[in-house]
């Protein structure tokens, strides 16, 4: 990547080459996490068809098949729950492997993660601090609407409606980009702990709210429609092919085919969004800390 503050191009350009500098590291990592957690609720409902009745009938569910519909579902569940925590370990490792390639190293899927030693349990950390933090002020709105609602006449209710919704809204966004979006990276490649990481991202993007912003935004939408456009025949294909076939192996096709789905959306967006990501941080730090003086000196490329 040139090694110069970066604009919205050389961002996708340089996420793209990294990629294919380290597929191991970005790819093939996303791809590892996302096969063995889908592969939970693959083998759990290919064990509950074999023994059980996944089958409703025309006149109500059995309660052999309720057990069943239970734990295959149940199992998809708990295998997107173990994909979440396993893509945040790879969000970690990327941002190690686009601090590599700025400097021309390549790291192996190993030396990746052993890179995020001793950060990993602070990953996680943060993670559930800033979905704590979001969950929370959304629950203490809905508390106040709720008030607003039981006491206040309707009118007062829709005003404070129109009002505090946008609001919210507005400020729900600002929490994402000053302290929810660059803080992985800031951990990851610093030395600073989770409240250390937070800070980081909220004093990167000071006065680059809106820049910021846009490629996140921006980011955002690309990955949904990409990831959309490689799910969609293959959970179109698992819809029809759980019509097709023996209504015992419906609930299995359809599962089979949300878990290869959720791998290939994995194999796209965790790397490229992540790596966006990581190269918005490095150019953050270009732009404010003339970090790219310091990414020169290690490639060599200055005495």
């Amino acid at each position: 990547m040139p090694l110069r503050p970066l604009g919205l191009g050389d961002i996708y350009d340089a996420a793209f080459r990294v990629i294919r500098f380290n597929p191991k590291a970005t790819v093939g990592s996303a791809v590892l996490v996302a096969t063995v957690a889908m592969s939970l609720p693959i083998i759990v409902t290919g064990i509950l068809t074999a023994s059980t009745n996944l089958t409703i009938a025309e006149t109500g569910s059995t309660d052999d098949s309720l057990v069943g519909y239970l734990g295959a579902f149940g199992s998809l569940g708990v295998g997107l729950v173990l994909f979440a925590f396993g893509n945040l370990l790879v969000t970690g490792m990327i941002a190690h492997v686009v601090a590599a390639a700025a400097i021309g190293r390549r790291l192996s899927l190993g030396e990746a993660w052993a890179a995020t030693h001793g950060k990993r349990w602070r990953l996680v950390g943060l993670s559930l601090l800033i979905g704590f933090g979001f969950m929370l002020a959304l629950a203490l709105y809905v508390l106040v609407f709720a008030l607003v609602v039981t006491t206040a006449p309707t009118g007062a209710v829709v005003a404070f409606g129109i009002i505090t919704v946008p609001a919210l809204i507005v400020l729900m966004i600002w929490a994402w980009i000053r302290l929810a979006y660059l803080p992985v990276p800031a951990l990851m490649l610093e030395d600073v702990g989770v409240i250390g990481a937070l800070q980081r991202c909220y004093t990167l993007t000071r006065q680059q709210f809106w820049r910021t912003f846009g490629i996140a935004l921006l980011t955002m939408v690309l990955v949904g429609v990409a990831t959309n456009i490689l799910t969609f025949p293959i959970t179109l294909v698992g819809q029809v092919g759980a019509l097709a076939v023996d209504a015992r192996y419906s609930v299995l096709v359809l599962i089979i085919s949300q878990a290869v789905a959720q791998v290939i959306a994995a194999a796209f967006s965790t790397p490229f969004s992540s790596a966006v990501t990581s190269l918005q941080y490095v150019d953050q730090r270009m732009r404010k800390e003339a970090y790219d003086v310091e990414l020169m000196r290690q490639a060599g490329l200055t005495g």
